[in-house]
């Protein structure tokens, strides 16, 4: 139980990737961590695949003060929609301006490009955004998972066990 007391969001919009979402919940989850699914609206959410999510708070009740990080999955239709969203962009670069762990896998990043956190971090993402990740000033690494500081990015969802134990590493600091 290392992340006894800490709380973590994971956004949520329709067309995430199951894996990306579940994946790092259960895993948190595991280690005692408190996870909230947050989106715009309290709908529940319709994955990519099988597994749809119930929404415990609308970006309007997320306080980043009382949070530990926020998780962004892929999937291309959720982080495209999610990026749409003025509130989550602001949500998004409030937790990065605070010192709290950002992380996002796969297409996840055009969130945090939208957010407008990405000029001159390394990171990674799924291999067909990668111009785009170069284009808003970040420096690409082509590896599973990428820490640079309290900001975490990861590829796919077969890098999943990477991104995780690293998500775990940095809200243990």
């Amino acid at each position: 139980m290392s992340l006894l007391g800490k709380r973590v969001a994971i956004l949520a919009e329709d067309g995430y990737e199951d894996l990306e979402l579940w994946y790092p919940r259960i895993r948190l989850e595991e280690e005692g961590a408190e996870v909230v699914i947050v989106a715009k609206g309290k709908q529940k959410r319709v994955s990519k695949h099988t597994y749809d999510v119930e929404v415990d708070q609308d970006i309007s009740e997320a306080d980043p003060a009382s949070l530990d990080g926020v998780i962004i999955p892929g999937g291309v239709q959720a982080p495209d929609r999610l990026r749409r969203h003025s509130e989550i962009l602001d949500f998004i670069k409030t937790m990065y301006e605070n010192g709290k762990m950002v992380a996002a896998i796969c297409h996840g990043p055009w969130v945090l490009i939208s957010a407008g956190i990405t000029q001159s971090r390394q990171m990674t993402c799924f291999f067909s955004i990668k111009d785009d990740l170069i284009n808003s000033g970040a420096k690409y690494v082509d590896a599973p998972v990428v820490v640079d500081g309290r900001l975490v990015t990861s590829r796919q969802p077969r890098d999943l066990p990477e991104f995780c134990k690293a998500i775990v590493r940095v809200l243990q600091d």
